[in-house]
């Protein structure tokens, strides 16, 4: 009887491997640069120059040549710890490919340039200050090194060449000391909100060791000099020079610069040792992060999940660190604990229990906490706080989870390109499919899109009777041929809602006088699936969009125009994920279009008021559209255009998104009414959206702040007809007048 022999896998080399690899390299190397010159003597003889290890005993030089691969080893071997944590994540396609090579590197250049951390300019400078003298430092010291071991002919640190480099050398240290010191003020003596609440004691063991490493770097030069007889050539050495200047010249001197360099090389050692376990690792991960952003899907969808009609899965979304991806697991070592995610997260700016940097920092403690072995928390925590499990829910609750709107502007303005969302929505889809832990009010938006096609319930007889007040709308039956140029998609909101149907009707109105070729499907057109995928659900969001793939490519339709910008969003964004491709613009861009080109007359159109426009989250952060309703609303006559104290990549989110639109808002202040008030703030008269959702809550926001009869809220496209008829209407008058 034949016996099976069992063949062994090649083991595959892993990123910690390469990690250990890395580091060995660099330990190699620094104990061979102690030895070869000793084995080579080769001295430059230039009376310019600065002699390596001047006044430093034997015994000191080779504890620093023993220590320091030492040294390197541990932190290699620590950081490669760190890397099988994230190793442990699901698979993430972050490939660099010649396609999208070009975006990933800029995406690099942008956040090692401090480019996303100067949108805060205090902020900015101070990091870049700390940043890239410290890399300068670096280059010194390797070129000092790297001038060390070359043969006589080759040495090149003397004369001009040595002036500038002792300048740039302190340039770069008094950059590094100053940027420090203003880290220190910023953080323990005007200490704002969001860097107060989340101080421990690895930021004062980072700043420390850096302040000390800064000023013994001084102190040893200074000292050095002095040692050396202050030759003329040092005051290129424009810090170290004065102070040298100060120094009693007696024969402790020798000793003192001893004890400064001894002092500065323990200062860059500890800085090493606690560069792989306290949140300074975030030199290095945090230039990886910025440069794997660009994904394998457009900005505003999802992480696709596969059919679960025919999915052997057992578990959906994310729960446990495993089920988490690797970019999102590297995600949490990342992060720079900056808040600023927090302080433009509007559920906590109201209130609510969500705080992005928590979502982030609390995977990162369980992910620690549970690897084998298990690793430093991103930042030191109490030890009250005890991990049991792999489960991300030992740290975050789901009523973190549930508060989150879904209006991404803790990813728009994280430096570092941490996605924070997409965790969030990971954990969504658990509790909605695994754990039925949703609040009651989904479980009615829930049926409402499984029975009826929509959120409401709605029958879907009545998704066209807002036709009844146009005329001339087409309505075709989703089983022929569509012989159009454009689909106008109404969405669920636009279909039902009192409010957005008037923006359904302005809409269809400018498109009949532009004399755009379109129709709708009515009862045959069902909920893009938004709100159910937003709020986990996948299985109600998958059936929702094979129906309305299997109607659209069923008539051949090419060309979409939608006034949602979650419908914009999903129908663009995430139907190619099941099949479903489409030309897909929203509204605004199309005005703007038929208003560039003259299709739509708005030379008569005037608005004597005040506007300020509500940036739609899913139309802006989501998908970069903020110019179009600005340029629209802004094309016609008379108008004064205003911006609200939060706006653009900035703004604030109604409160609507992620499915919030249907569920009760019962803890802090409503974020519809604290977004009315900034907008309201401005002195406008008008408030323009471009989103049925904020339509409905800026509205009412700005009801309950009792400001209805002064501020009148309407969609663009229905501030637009307004001053057409209005236009039109006048002319006449005028005409009648005259004759």
């Amino acid at each position: 009887m034949a016996t099976e022999e069992t063949v062994e896998a090649p083991k595959r080399i892993k990123p910690h491997h390469l990690v250990i690899g890395l580091g060995a390299a660099i330990a190699l190397f620094t104990a061979t640069s102690g030895v070869i010159p000793l084995i080579t003597e080769w001295h430059d003889d230039s009376p310019v120059q600065r002699h390596v290890f001047d006044n430093i005993p034997s015994g000191l030089k080779l504890a620093f040549y023993v220590v320091m691969p030492v040294v390197i080893l541990y932190g290699a071997y620590m950081f490669a710890q760190r890397v099988k944590n994230w190793e442990r994540g699901a698979p993430d396609d972050r490939r660099t490919t010649p396609q999208n090579a070009a975006r990933r590197f800029g995406d690099f250049r942008s956040g090692v340039y401090m480019q996303t951390l100067l949108r805060d300019p205090a902020a900015g400078i101070m990091h870049s200050l700390i940043y890239f003298s410290f890399l300068i430092l670096l280059a010194v010291t390797t070129i000092l090194e790297i001038n060390h071991q070359v043969p006589e002919g080759w040495k090149f640190l003397h004369g001009d060449v040595y002036r500038a480099y002792a300048f740039v050398g302190d340039a770069a240290g008094l950059m590094l000391f100053i940027g420090v010191s203003w880290a220190i003020v910023r953080r323990y003596v005007i200490r704002p909100y969001r860097i107060r609440i989340k101080t421990k004691s690895d930021h004062a063991i980072g700043l420390a060791t850096l302040f000390v490493l800064s000023v013994s770097g001084f102190g040893a030069e200074a000292w050095r000099i002095a040692v050396d007889g202050r030759p003329d050539f040092e005051k290129w050495s424009f810090v170290g020079y004065p102070i040298s200047g100060l120094i009693d010249g007696t024969s402790t001197i020798h000793g003192v610069h001893q004890i400064w360099w001894v002092v500065h090389v323990l200062a860059f050692i500890t800085f090493l040792v606690i560069l792989p376990v306290t949140m300074m690792r975030h030199v290095f991960t945090s230039p990886l992060n910025m440069y794997l952003k660009d994904k394998d899907r457009p900005k505003g969808a999802m992480r696709a999940m596969p059919n679960l009609m025919e999915t052997e899965l057992e578990s959906f979304g994310a729960s446990t660190v495993e089920e988490f991806t690797w970019k999102q697991l590297l995600d949490t070592d990342a992060c720079t604990m900056c808040g600023r995610c927090t302080s433009v997260c509007p559920a906590h700016a109201t209130g609510k229990p969500l705080d992005p940097r928590e979502i982030v920092l609390k995977t990162g403690e369980v992910m620690a906490a549970s690897g084998s072995p298990a690793v430093s928390p991103p930042i030191s925590t109490v030890p009250e706080i005890t991990i049991g499990s792999n489960s991300v829910f030992e740290r975050i609750t789901s009523e973190e989870v549930w508060s989150c709107t879904t209006c991404k502007a803790c990813d728009e303005i994280c430096p570092v390109n941490i996605e924070i969302l997409d965790k969030i929505l990971d954990m969504r889809r658990y509790l909605s499919l695994m754990e039925s832990d949703f609040p009651t009010e989904l479980g009615s938006a829930y049926r409402g899109m499984e029975n009826s096609g929509n959120p409401w319930g709605m029958s879907q007889s009545d998704r066209a009777a807002w036709t009844s007040k146009v005329e001339d709308i087409e309505i075709v039956d989703g089983t022929e041929p569509f012989d159009h140029e454009y689909l106008y998609w109404v969405g669920c909101a636009g279909s039902f809602d009192d409010k957005n149907q008037k923006v359904t009707q302005a809409m269809a109105k400018l498109m009949q006088r532009a004399e755009v070729d379109f129709a709708i499907l009515g009862p045959s057109e069902n909920c893009t699936g938004d709100p159910a995928r937003r709020s986990g659900n996948e299985y109600i969001f998958q059936m929702l969009a094979m129906q309305n793939i299997e109607t659209l490519d069923g008539m051949g339709v090419k060309k979409i125009i939608t006034q949602c910008p979650h419908c914009f969003n999903t129908l663009m964004n995430e139907y190619p994920q099941l099949g479903g491709r489409y030309e897909v613009v929203h509204h605004s861009q199309f005005l703007e279009w038929l208003i560039d080109q003259g299709k739509l007359d708005l030379s008569e159109a005037r608005l004597e008021e005040r506007v300020v426009y509500h940036d739609s989250c899913y139309l802006g952060r989501h998908n970069d559209v903020y110019m179009s309703p600005r340029n629209v609303i802004g094309s016609l006559g008379g108008i004064e255009v205003v911006e609200a104290s939060a706006n653009g990549t900035k703004g604030m989110c109604c409160g609507a998104g992620g499915a919030r639109m249907f569920m009760e808002e019962t803890i802090g202040t409503k974020v519809n009414d604290a977004r009315s008030e900034q907008l309201v703030e401005t002195g406008a008269s008008r408030v323009a959206t471009a989103c049925p959702f904020c339509y409905i809550m800026i509205d009412d926001g700005v009801k309950g702040l009792g400001k209805d009869e002064e501020v009148r809220v309407a969609d663009i496209a229905m501030h637009i007809l307004e001053a057409v008829e209005q236009g039109e209407a006048d002319r006449i008058a005028s005409v009648t007048v005259e004759d």
